[in-house]
């Protein structure tokens, strides 16, 4: 995987973590964050599409590496709830 193809990774993983972040009602920390609930959501949601053994909806291929984008989406949005119900506060995008 070359430079490139990982910051793409980065890019596409910190969309994914942002919108999963924006569906929760959760947003908490910036960039960095996002990147991070966007991987943690693509580990997340590809252990659930293989538990209710569905493929992967809009998957991108990125150096030999492929990155589920609905799962990452879904996975993060459920992570992001969680940790939401787990702070006790709600630190919603105002």
């Amino acid at each position: 995987m070359t430079l490139i193809e990982f910051l793409l990774l980065l890019l596409v993983a910190g969309i994914c973590g942002s919108i999963g972040q924006s569906l929760a009602g959760y947003s908490h920390g910036g960039c960095l964050v996002s990147v991070a609930l966007g991987f943690i959501g693509a580990l997340l949601g590809a252990w659930i599409s293989r538990w209710l053994g569905v493929g992967d909806f809009l998957a991108v291929q990125i150096g030999g590496a492929t990155f589920p984008i609905v799962w990452s989406i879904i996975g993060g949005a459920l992570f992001a709830a969680v940790m939401a119900l787990l702070s006790g506060r709600n630190r919603s995008i105002e």
